[in-house]
């Protein structure tokens, strides 16, 4: 988690992205693959940080299936995102903050477990929280014009 939030913190430094990075490692702790959010960069709605991990990952593993696979992202998934990684079989999310306007592994929704969807992710929530809400939090202050808040 602590190498998605320092991409999470260089996608908003260096690149202008909200901070939003995914990473993700394959059964046996070998990193394959890692993306932050890319959508305003390249007009791409669907580029979210997880998305973009998945991609590389299936890239690097030669199949669409993520089979063994965590992935690390510093926000709860949105819908798109959370059955993509259906649809991947990966075996584990863990993230960070949650997402109360459009988490969808949890807090606005829970598709992850969804009895009706043929594959079931196994989720891990908070880690490294505080650390990855106060950065989203002084990234849209900054926005704002607002002074950051601890974290």
């Amino acid at each position: 988690m602590r190498h998605a939030l320092a991409l999470a913190r260089e996608a908003a430094d260096v690149h202008g992205e909200v901070p939003v990075a995914a990473v993700l490692v394959g059964a046996d702790g070998r990193r394959l693959a890692e993306g932050w959010n890319r959508n305003i960069a390249e007009h791409d709605p669907s580029a979210h940080a997880e998305i973009v991990a998945l991609r590389e990952g299936g890239r690097a593993l030669g199949n669409h299936r993520l089979l063994g696979t965590t992935l690390y992202v510093t926000l709860e998934p949105c819908a798109m995102c959370a059955m993509a990684m259906v649809h991947a079989r990966i075996t584990r999310l863990v993230f960070a903050a949650r997402d109360p306007k459009t988490g969808a592994c949890g807090s606005v929704f829970d598709l992850l477990a969804d009895p009706r969807h043929n594959h079931r992710v196994q989720v891990e929530a908070g880690v490294l929280a505080e650390e990855a809400s106060a950065m989203l939090s002084n990234y849209f202050r900054a926005k704002r014009g607002k002074p950051p808040v601890g974290g």
